[in-house]
């Protein structure tokens, strides 16, 4: 599995080959992201939740292609902003952890 710094690197070189620097900012790349994933919404549209765990492997593979979209924008904005997305994702946990205390929200989808 490939680490965060490398996938980061990736795009970075993916945007840099391209000359897309220019355009990339914490703002456009926000922006993209909110499109990003409305693809990935747009997959399961009009399934039903069954129907949205037994994807057949073409429709699969679209959705993989469509959250990896999002996770590159994701790591371009991290990368712009210089947030470790590592460590944030760690001190987040932290949070969430004593937010949503199991022994609280168990079987409940609160928010």
């Amino acid at each position: 599995m490939a680490q965060l710094e490398e996938l980061r690197d990736e795009v970075r070189r993916f945007v840099s080959e391209r000359g897309w620097d220019r355009h990339h900012n914490p703002k456009n790349l926000s922006m993209a992201l909110a499109v990003e994933a409305a693809e990935v919404l747009e997959h399961f549209q009009w399934c039903s939740e069954a129907e949205s765990f037994s994807l057949s492997p073409e429709k699969r593979q679209a959705v993989a292609h469509e959250l990896c979209d999002v996770l590159m924008g994701v790591l371009r904005v991290a990368d712009l902003l210089e947030i470790d997305l590592g460590d944030a994702f760690a001190e987040k946990m932290v949070l969430n952890r004593a937010k949503y205390p199991p022994d609280k929200v168990q079987g409940r989808a609160v928010k």
